[in-house]
């Protein structure tokens, strides 16, 4: 199995994915997720994970191969000490060496894009035909992300994430209380108290923000349009928006899967 690592600013998830030539390849056979801190050693990851194994039914033996994306290259080192010294497999890193990226990056300054962004835009084209494709991400930050016909990345928009946008909102205001991201109880936005404005203002505005940029983006564009939701909040705002054709959590996982499948046959 591949053992497919998606390190992320706020958040790094393992996945392993079934690397086998059935009925099941492809398939993601568990997912664990721990908070992003480049101090952490590849030891305490290895103790954590191999706990997590055991809890699966599984050894350490059944990972086959590794492969990296990351957006905080100093979580990198670490990671990959785990891969070979756990492990016994020299990594994958996305983007890089038999890994470069299979598409085109049609953009002003292509080695500034997130491995994120490009692993999204990877797997949203082997499994979705669109003329265009955009994908919202629900992470630290909230990013539009283009994909034409060809599979070439575009472009996109990066917006504060809503996790984000709520703590610099609760920081920068003494009185205004620490509130969870949810839902409110009503479609009205006027709020009767101060944690009905607040969530009224973070989750309203969050979705007249998405609807609002995606008017603008499809204003620019020629053709159909298929809009791809994932990150951990896309399934909260897919049940209050009709924007989203699909919502796919795992997407950049699959990415990963497919940009080692492609270095294996190289």
């Amino acid at each position: 199995m591949l053992l497919a690592i998606d390190a992320g600013n706020t958040n790094i998830v393992f996945a392993l994915v079934d690397t086998g030539a059935g009925e099941g390849a492809g398939t993601i056979r568990a997912r664990w997720r721990i908070a992003t801190d480049p101090r952490r050693t590849a030891d305490q990851y290895a103790v954590w994970l191999h706990q997590l194994l055991e809890l699966e039914g599984l050894e350490r033996g059944a990972v086959t191969s590794v492969i990296i994306g990351t957006v905080v290259p100093r979580a990198l080192h670490n990671l990959e000490v785990l891969s070979v010294k756990y492990f016994h497999c020299t990594p994958l890193i996305a983007g890089q060496g038999v890994a470069a990226w299979p598409i085109a990056l049609d953009v002003d300054e292509p080695g500034s894009v997130g491995a994120d962004r490009v692993l999204n835009a990877i797997a949203a084209r082997d499994r979705f035909d669109a003329d265009n494709l955009v994908v919202i991400d629900f992470g630290t930050a909230t990013t539009f992300d283009l994909v034409d016909r060809k599979g070439a990345y575009r472009g996109g928009i990066i917006a504060p994430g809503i996790n984000l946008s709520l703590d610099a909102l609760v920081q920068a205001a003494a009185k205004l209380p620490r509130i969870a991201i949810e839902a409110p109880s009503d479609r009205s936005v006027i709020g009767r108290n101060t944690e009905a404005q607040m969530r009224i203002g973070v989750f309203w505005g969050y979705v007249a923000m998405i609807e609002g940029l995606l008017e603008r983006i499809k204003a620019e564009l020629d053709g159909p349009v298929s809009v791809i939701g994932t990150g951990g909040l896309a399934l909260l705002f897919d049940k209050h928006t009709n924007v989203f054709d699909v919502v796919e959590p795992d997407l950049t996982i699959h990415g990963l899967a497919l940009l080692a499948k492609g270095a294996d046959a190289r």
